[in-house]
């Protein structure tokens, strides 16, 4: 008997939406368990978050960048358009060999943009196009489904995609942020020698949760293809 709904509910598809979600859990698990571990260690030299971020911004000749406190834990970012680095609680005034490398890294960031890295500038140029495709993507694909018009609902995967296409770009820009933090930490001495590995498994797992977000993605793409593909080839 056909019951409305049920070849849905039985998918087979759903075990990539399932294994991104799990991918995108255990990287999450990792970087938080990571940042905890090292969150315990103190620097022997004794410096914060925020006076790590402001010696090397010093050090590479740049000026006018802020470096502001905001709260929770993990939610440290540059902000291009105010050209602010904002520090988590873990981080800002704590002088952990976590919240050194975090700091590090998003003083990276700083020097991509200072430097015009490539890859940085890709990804800050499509950002209102990604951003647009993602509000519009789901509806275009249900819009599509709702009315039988499949190359709506192409359209929406189109714009799914390049949601996709943005986690690619991020991940040199990323990978590029650690590498120069981690330089930077060694060569001017922040971070001893033993205190490194630390810093760079901190910078690792945070790398893997971009990592984990793009497969996830991935996924998902690949099943809205297998999807009405197969709807396609039927009708």
């Amino acid at each position: 008997m056909y019951i409305p709904g049920m070849y849905y509910y039985l998918d087979p598809t759903y075990v990539l939406v399932i294994a991104g979600a799990l991918l995108c859990m255990i990287a999450s698990a990792n970087v938080n368990r990571t940042f905890a571990k090292y969150s315990r260690y103190s620097s022997k030299r004794g410096i914060t978050g925020a006076q790590v971020a402001e010696m090397i911004l010093r050090n590479a000749g740049i000026s006018g960048v802020r470096i502001e406190h905001i709260s929770g834990d993990l939610t440290d970012h540059y902000d291009p358009r105010s050209n602010v680095v904002r520090l988590s609680d873990s981080v800002y005034g704590v002088s952990s060999i976590a919240a050194v490398g975090v700091a590090a890294h998003e003083c990276g960031h700083v020097i991509q943009h200072h430097r015009g890295y490539v890859p940085i500038k890709i990804r800050t140029a499509i950002v209102p196009v990604v951003n647009l495709g993602s509000k519009l993507s789901w509806p275009l694909i249900l819009l599509g489904v709702i009315i039988g018009y499949t190359d709506v609902v192409y359209l929406g995967i189109l714009l799914f995609a390049l949601t996709f296409v943005f986690q690619i770009v991020t991940l040199p820009v990323e990978f590029n942020a650690s590498g120069r933090a981690l330089r930077i930490l060694e060569e001017s001495g922040m971070l001893y020698q033993d205190e490194m590995r630390g810093a760079r498994r901190v910078l690792t797992a945070a790398a893997m949760t971009y990592i984990a977000a793009a497969v996830s993605t991935l996924l998902q793409l690949l099943r809205l293809v297998l999807i009405f593909g197969r709807r396609n080839s039927r009708d």
